[in-house]
């Protein structure tokens, strides 16, 4: 068994992308068969910063492009979750404990038909704008006080 404290956390960037009517992207997990639910994120890669990698991992899991967004926020801080002790070891090559993320809020600036998640690197079998009342019961569970963060930081810019 693997020690998870010997572990770092992976480096990466989300998105809580806002419509005009104030709701918020989220899309449901490809890869589990439960009602797994999240808002875009994803890894930095070298030589990256994080603004960098949250446009490009909105690009590539939602289809929308920079051209269609506004920056409104950066989070202040990093935001840390830890994976639970059945997938240490089975996600990103068993590297992480968990990962540890700066987060955005972008204002989307197009149309409901500017979201394609049938992208290269699909990660959603679906998606859907959720009010934030709603977001952190949709969320999987060691992922819901990151949430509730991101909420309480963001939530009155949406």
């Amino acid at each position: 068994m693997i020690d998870p404290s010997t572990l770092p956390y992976r480096p990466c960037a989300g998105v809580m992308l806002a419509n005009r009517d104030g709701l918020v992207f989220v899309g449901q997990r490809l890869d589990t068969s439960s009602e797994a639910w999240q808002m875009p994120q994803g890894g930095i890669d070298p030589g990256e910063d994080a603004e960098e990698a949250a446009i490009r991992e909105l690009g590539e899991e939602t289809g929308v492009h920079g051209g269609l967004v506004e920056i409104i926020a950066r989070s202040r801080e990093e935001y840390f979750y830890d994976l639970p002790d059945n997938l240490i070891g089975k996600m990103w090559g068993g590297k992480y404990r968990g990962q540890r993320q700066y987060w955005f809020l972008m204002r989307f600036m197009g149309e409901d038909a500017d979201v394609n998640i049938a992208t290269k690197h699909q990660e959603f079998r679906a998606w859907k704008w959720a009010d934030l009342n709603e977001i952190e019961k949709l969320i999987v569970p060691f992922k819901r006080v990151l949430y509730r963060g991101l909420i309480e930081e963001f939530g009155r810019l949406v």
